[in-house]
């Protein structure tokens, strides 16, 4: 069987990292993994290349395509299929990914024949070992079967990826200055269950270390001399970053490390860090989230303010980067922006982004902000870190995205420290990171002006 795994192209309209940050399709390689042996299996990455799918679909002749999805790409997954059909309505057609998880029934449509609402090496070996739509996978949604209702029980597995199946789009990816960069996790789940985070939704409330040896076999085929971990805390766990790190010394890797890391991980594994910056780690994203204790509260964050303060003093240094993100409350004043802005000029991060909280569906702050939504549970594009999603209580829309523009034009001219990432990273890199934040004062521009 031939089999196309497909990443959508990226949404313009919305507001996203993906000028900042462009990942490699993790998912898609862990699927081509599993089935190569057995089907002929490409990966169309139409983030990285601008053939049209008409063109691809001639050429590569498939009997079925997969496409991952995030939330903004519900309505470029329906193209997609629609386009597929429209070219041969014998082609089976698939979505998985993070939105076919959270929420299947988006892709509920006459051209999507299957839904993997999550995928492990198990089902993806009973799905293609058999006819595609031919019996009942678990964890597999079928339009044949009238895309079954009810509650579907599991979580998507990490499996190996195979990274040569997207060779010939390796040097696209980046994070943030470091490109080429290749991702990857060393555990799932996180017990912090901060309210905001869709994270621990997908991955679950219990924190599950990966075996060492998929670890071993997975750091084993990175070429690129950058990797990000993307676990939602590297230092949620002592044990888990001390067995990571003696791996690292064990396999003599000379690599750049990135990862994400929350405020109390920090001050817990103060040594720990220490030992990680001699092994290569460059920058820590931190969640300082707010400058307020009380949304600190709200949000169910485990540090403080203060916390953050020491954290950030420690990690400053130390000479460890920071990328720092904040999440605007739609309840903040006027005063409020001010004295944010004043906090992240305390904390002096290299690189900070703030968005607008949002409520994603089917999680309870969704619920708790349903009166005040702009945007419905179908406005997909809109869900995007970077839209304002919740009515203002404290001054009118208009003058909300005014105050998010003000910041983030204060940061990036102001607090992100120019200076140090042209020593650090290059002119190139630099030009490609202020291009991102120019597109996204843009939006900001436009979208204040439709409020």
């Amino acid at each position: 069987m031939n089999v196309l795994l497909i990443r959508p192209p990226r949404i313009k309209q919305a507001i996203t990292l993906s000028d900042f940050m462009y990942s490699e399709p993790l998912g898609l390689e862990m699927a081509y993994g599993v089935i190569k042996n057995d089907h002929r299996v490409e990966i169309f990455d139409m983030m990285a290349e601008d053939t049209p799918l008409a063109d691809k679909l001639a050429a590569f002749q498939p009997d079925c395509i997969a496409i991952t999805s995030l939330c903004i790409d519900v309505h470029a997954v329906h193209d997609i299929a629609r386009q597929t059909k429209a070219y041969s309505s014998s082609i089976f057609t698939l979505v998985g990914g993070t939105q076919a998880y959270l929420n299947p029934e988006g892709f509920m449509d006459p051209a999507v024949d299957g839904i993997f609402h999550y995928t492990t090496r198990d089902n993806l070996l009973a799905f293609y070992g058999a006819k595609p739509g031919s019996k009942d996978i678990p964890g597999v949604l079928l339009r044949s079967r009238d895309y079954a209702k009810g509650e579907v029980k599991g979580r998507n597995e990490y499996i190996l990826p195979d990274r040569k199946s997207t060779s010939k789009y390796r040097d696209q990816y980046s994070y943030f200055g470091y490109k080429p960069a290749a991702i990857m996790q060393i555990s799932q789940g996180c017990a912090k269950a901060c309210r905001f985070c869709l994270r621990w939704r997908l991955e679950g409330f219990d924190e599950v270390d990966f075996d060492r040896d998929l670890v071993r076999a997975d750091l084993a085929q990175i070429e690129e001399e950058t990797i990000m971990l993307y676990d939602n805390d590297i230092l949620g766990s002592t044990a888990r970053i001390d067995h990571f790190m003696d791996l690292v010394e064990d396999m003599g890797l000379k690599k750049n490390f990135i990862a994400y890391a929350s405020v109390e991980g920090v001050l817990a594994n103060k040594d720990q860090v220490k030992r990680f910056q001699s092994l290569g780690l460059k920058a820590l994203l931190v969640g300082y989230e707010s400058f307020s204790d009380r949304d600190m509260a709200y949000y169910t964050k485990k540090a403080t303010t203060s916390d953050n303060q020491v954290a950030a003093a420690f990690l400053r240094n130390l000479g460890i980067d920071v990328w720092a993100s904040f999440m605007a409350h739609p309840d903040w004043s006027r005063q409020d922006f001010k004295a944010f802005r004043r906090a992240v000029k305390a904390l002096s991060p290299q690189i900070s982004s703030v968005s607008p909280l949002t409520p994603f569906p089917n999680l309870p702050l969704y619920r708790e902000y349903k009166d005040r939504l702009l945007y419905g549970p179908d406005d997909f594009e809109k869900w995007s870190f970077g839209q304002v999603m919740i009515e203002p209580s404290q001054m009118s829309l208009r003058m909300y995205y005014f105050e998010m523009l003000k910041t983030n034009l204060y940061i990036n001219l102001m607090m992100n420290k120019t200076t140090e990432m042209l020593h650090r990273y290059g002119f190139k890199t630099l030009t490609r990171l202020t291009v991102g934040s120019s597109k996204a004062f843009v939006k900001y521009v436009r979208l204040m002006l439709e409020a």
